[in-house]
């Protein structure tokens, strides 16, 4: 959705500044390209899908640190989340007079810390299944199998084995309710940046993809 939660006055603007960083550009599509694939396209537990996930942990991890040290648009103070602010704000788009703000729009801000909510979620509970291991241990215990050596597999204490396999159901339970969450929210956003682009007359994506919002 929209772009701090300082309203913006276009008024005499002759460059529109800069809207989003580079490192918000990349790390958006990035892990946006990457909830798609792994949650439509990627086999479940395959090797490709459990990299994409380490890949989307490190994005994640990149813009946290980013929401302190990077420009003010970027920072969690510039869009922190106000239900209230956001109630407003869509009722002032259905109205046909939302404000413009330099980063998030109340809305927008619900949303992000939303999906961000659900990737910490997702990424855990992935964590949780795969014992933590990296893509290359679990590519090599993989192959191990696939040779016939299954002694990566058994389990050194069959109760703390049994326990850890009750609690592993119950993570990939919540890691699939809160991945398909995730899509369903992705999908929301979208129509959401669609909507506000439309009563706004300014596009929401273009300073998502060259970082410049032109007004039209």
């Amino acid at each position: 959705m929209g772009a701090s939660n300082t309203p913006q006055s276009n008024e005499g603007a002759q460059s529109p500044p800069e809207l989003w960083d580079p490192l918000v550009r990349i790390s958006h599509w990035l892990i946006a390209v990457a909830v798609i694939a792994n949650g439509l396209l990627n086999k479940a537990g395959g090797t490709i899908h459990i990299w994409i996930g380490w890949g989307v942990l490190a994005l994640l991890a990149l813009r946290f640190v980013w929401g302190f040290l990077g420009p003010a648009e970027a920072r969690f103070s510039a869009f922190p989340p106000d239900p209230r602010a956001a109630v407003s704000h869509l009722i002032d788009l259905v109205r046909g007079s939302p404000r413009h703000y330099r980063s998030h729009n109340p809305a927008g801000a619900i949303m992000v810390y939303a999906l961000w909510a659900c990737l910490v979620v997702v990424t855990g509970t992935g964590l949780y299944m795969t014992g933590a291991k990296s893509p290359i241990t679990i590519a090599e215990e993989k192959a191990a199998v696939a040779a016939g050596d299954w002694s990566v597999l058994v389990k050194k204490d069959d109760d703390e084995g049994e326990e850890k396999s009750s609690l592993g159901e119950v993570a990939e339970e919540v890691h699939e309710i809160a991945a398909n969450l995730m899509l369903v929210l992705a999908l929301i956003h979208v129509a959401g940046v669609a909507v506000e682009s439309r009563v706004m007359k300014r596009s929401l994506v273009r300073p998502m993809l060259v970082g410049r919002n032109r007004e039209k």
